[in-house]
């Protein structure tokens, strides 16, 4: 067993949607607290993601910069988005989005880290990939718009992101989860101990 996180669901006594958006939804359940009071607790729910720290030969992590309006902030980011089927294969997505948001296929795919976001908050579960052997993809160019019309491109080395996350430049949660996990994976027992790309994700169940 060792120090992990469980499984556990309390009690609800009663659920509403009060709100239903185009991907993400809110919900208010009357939770049993251990005590036998009874509380309200309103959530979003949120179908998942996925997310690439993608590694190129020279060391360097592919990242993006794109306004993010709720914080009223351009961030540097990893290429990420949603799971927009339910039961899709997390690597299928996480190759989607690299093609999509850049261009860029890569060959050496391993799981970083699955993270809960907000769970506070929020359902939202995320599994961040490690990708190597990267290349350009073949054909044409994904057409971007809205925020990602705007969005800019850079290659930056993996210790200059751990400098920016640790002095508070660097705020995107995939971002920094994704370059501190493989900083710890490359002072340890390195990538090839990481798991394989098609790794069970309790939170998100997938078919190979």
């Amino acid at each position: 067993m060792g120090f992990q996180d469980t499984p556990e669901e309390w009690q609800v006594t009663a659920s509403v949607t009060p709100f239903t958006g185009n991907k993400t939804s809110v919900r208010t359940d009357d939770v049993v607290m251990p005590d036998g009071s009874v509380h309200s607790r309103d959530y979003q729910v949120h179908p998942g993601s996925v997310a690439v720290l993608a590694l190129d030969a020279d060391g360097g992590v592919l990242v993006l910069r794109q306004y993010r309006h709720p914080v009223r902030h351009k961030l540097w980011e990893i290429p990420a988005g949603l799971l927009d089927i339910p039961g899709e294969n997390p690597l299928h997505a996480a190759q989607r989005e690299l093609y999509e948001e850049a261009h860029v296929k890569a060959e050496d795919w391993r799981v970083l880290a699955d993270v809960y976001t907000t769970p506070g908050g929020c359902d939202e579960a995320v599994r961040i990939f490690l990708a190597r052997d990267l290349s350009e993809a073949e054909g044409e160019r994904f057409e971007v718009s809205e925020e990602e019309a705007d969005m800019e491109q850079a290659r930056v080395p993996l210790d200059e992101l751990v400098r920016g996350v640790l002095a508070g430049d660097l705020h995107n949660n995939c971002l920094v989860v994704g370059v501190l996990s493989l900083t710890a994976a490359l002072a340890g027992d390195g990538v090839d101990a990481l798991r394989p790309a098609d790794a069970p994700w309790p939170a998100r169940p997938f078919e190979a």
